[in-house]
């Protein structure tokens, strides 16, 4: 390509960009007084925003938006990064309004250098969040779906120690930071569920076999397996809810804190269902046997060493199992919101695959 068609070619991307940001978020004095009800500039306003071509991932549109100054600016950020939807026929797949509270009620009050700061978080049909940029001092391990080193793994299920160890027992919980499963919500639950698996299954006619549809038929003839769980109201913890390792980004340099995001599914709940999403419903079974207990140790120690008491290796095992039974829902779930086969099809053999491993059954007895 001549630098006349490269020339182009960017003017096209630019301006594409330009267009895919609402014109109030790009907006100079809009992005001055945001700024400065955040405590990060003080004389001196935003001159110029331009926007870098949109990153259109699953479920929503990412735009890095570089920024210029006039006047004093010392430690106000170059540049920012604006979540939206993304746009599709007949809306959104997803809202944006759970990860809106996240940022506003639960992100403030988390210790720092856990989750990117957020500096304006608006709750509509036409959500956004604005937050920090760590494009320059982070990294996503992999591309999907290539697992991460067991170095980097050890890294991710460290910083998700410590996020669940900040909120571990919290009295919140459930109370003034999201909802706990009570019998009413659980059976609320079961019967969407339900409802998907009925469509699924129309779908996947002969491609599931009878020894899977019994599978199926008897984690959803139960009541919600992790209800009781949430009962006790004990060892209990904020959960992400897609804590995959895509969702997590590493630091280039030591000396920089990993940082967890992209939080439209977090609840309230049993911690190591992030590990059993992490590992049972993205890896398959040869790899997730081979790291499955060396990074529960991991995580483990991690707990106990930033402050977690009463909860023992064996409880944590206990947990695991029946967060690794509940990843069954997966499947029906991501069918249910169109997510692509390519997605839903390998979590139902790695899931499937992870609850035999386990003996997961035995939980639904």
């Amino acid at each position: 390509m001549d630098t006349t068609s490269e020339n182009q070619a960017a003017t096209v991307r630019h301006q594409e960009a330009t267009m895919a940001v609402p014109p109030r978020l790009a907006d100079a004095a809009h992005l001055t007084t945001i700024l400065r009800r955040n405590g990060v500039l003080a004389d001196g306003r935003v001159r110029e925003v331009t926007a870098d071509p949109t990153r259109d991932m699953m479920l929503s549109r990412i735009v890095r938006l570089r920024i210029a100054y006039e006047g004093a600016a010392d430690g106000a950020p170059a540049s920012l990064i604006l979540k939206l939807p993304m746009p599709r026929a007949g809306g959104p797949l997803v809202t944006g309004g759970r990860e809106v509270s996240f940022y506003r009620n639960v992100a403030p009050v988390t210790p720092s250098g856990l989750v990117p700061h957020c500096y304006d978080a608006e709750e509509s049909k036409d959500w956004h969040l604005l937050l920090e940029d760590l494009t320059d001092t982070h990294m996503i391990a992999t591309e999907w779906p290539l697992a991460p080193t067991e170095a980097q793994c050890r890294a991710i299920v460290a910083v998700f120690a410590r996020f669940h160890a900040a909120w571990w027992d919290d009295k919140r919980l459930g109370v003034s930071i999201g909802k706990l499963f009570d019998e009413a919500s659980a059976r609320e639950r079961m019967q969407f569920l339900q409802d998907c698996w009925r469509r699924f299954s129309d779908f996947m006619g002969d491609r599931l076999s009878a020894e899977r549809r019994v599978l199926y038929e008897r984690f959803l003839a139960v009541p919600l397996p992790i209800l009781a769980r949430h009962a006790t109201r004990q060892n209990l913890s904020i959960v992400h809810g897609d804590g995959h390792v895509w969702n997590v980004l590493l630091p280039k340099d030591e000396g920089v804190a990993p940082r967890l995001f992209d939080w439209e599914f977090w609840r309230p709940g049993v911690a190591a269902i992030d590990l059993a999403y992490m590992m049972t419903t993205h890896w398959y079974p040869e790899r997730r046997r081979r790291f499955e207990q060396p990074l529960l140790d991991h995580y483990h120690a991690k707990l106990v060493e930033v402050g977690v008491q009463g909860y023992d290796r064996r409880a944590l095992d206990n947990d695991y199992r029946l967060a690794m039974l509940m990843q069954l829902a997966i499947p029906l779930h991501r069918f249910n919101i169109r997510v692509p086969p390519v997605v839903w099809w390998n979590h139902l053999e790695h899931t499937t695959a992870a609850v035999d491993d386990l003996g997961c059954r035995d939980l639904l007895a």
